[in-house]
């Protein structure tokens, strides 16, 4: 028997990714466990830095008319969906990411000195500093999470297969599930990344990981898991 699909990201993520699994031909329902609104933020001069560093579409999203200022400036992303968000608001993408926010602080170290802002949601994770790179750090958005309602519940207990787009979103989800009393050896989980596996915990039916930090190797992984 094959498992149903749930997604749990919240839009606009959640329909592109609806619309994407109905496309490959699997049984796919949305139950989104958050809502991302924009947080009010005292936004620096541009031209105090050499670019922006984003690790996420949502601090592009939720920036509001601030990020004006930065069109044509360089921006430097942790993947290809927050490239694609950031260059539709006019941002210069320059460097796009394959390993997550750090692998791109990283990987501009031998272009120091640079002096980067981060857009970052309420929640964010800390960045290990690097020689020669100064980042300062503006809050845009939260994420407020939501309980698993009634009919999630039920559709869980009966066997399904999660995606897992987000750290925080592995946490609430696993944190939810004890709350319910849901069996988490009916549930199996797909990550889009090895971190996002580690912060859902042990005990799923599966647990994967994407080959890439990307929908589409999510979405892979999700059609083979699902058999």
């Amino acid at each position: 028997m094959s498992l149903p699909v749930v997604v749990i990201r919240p839009e606009p993520g959640l329909g592109a990714s609806l619309a994407a699994a109905r496309a490959a031909g699997l049984e796919v329902h949305g139950h989104p466990l958050a809502q991302v609104a924009p947080v009010a933020w005292d936004a620096p001069e541009a031209a105090r830095f050499d670019g922006l560093l984003l690790g996420s579409a949502n601090a592009v999203r939720h920036a509001g008319p601030a990020l004006a200022g930065w069109r044509g400036r360089p921006a430097h992303v942790v993947g290809a969906a927050t490239a694609a968000t950031a260059r539709e608001a006019g941002l210069a993408v320059d460097t796009v990411g394959t390993g997550g926010l750090q692998a791109v602080v990283e990987g501009l170290r031998e272009r120091a000195p640079l002096r980067l802002l981060r857009l970052a949601g309420r929640r964010h994770r800390a960045l290990a500093p690097v020689a020669g790179l100064s980042i300062a750090t503006r809050v845009v958005y939260e994420i407020a999470h939501c309980p698993v309602p009634p009919e999630l519940a039920g559709r869980l207990r009966a066997g399904a297969l999660v995606l897992l787009h987000s750290g925080e979103a592995a946490r609430h989800f696993a944190a939810e599930c004890d709350r319910r009393g849901i069996d988490r050896g009916a549930v199996a989980l797909a990550a889009l990344a090895p971190r996002i596996a580690d912060l859902a915990g042990g005990g799923w039916r599966a647990l994967g990981v994407a080959a890439e930090p990307s929908d589409a190797a999510l979405l892979a992984l999700a059609r083979d898991m699902c058999h």
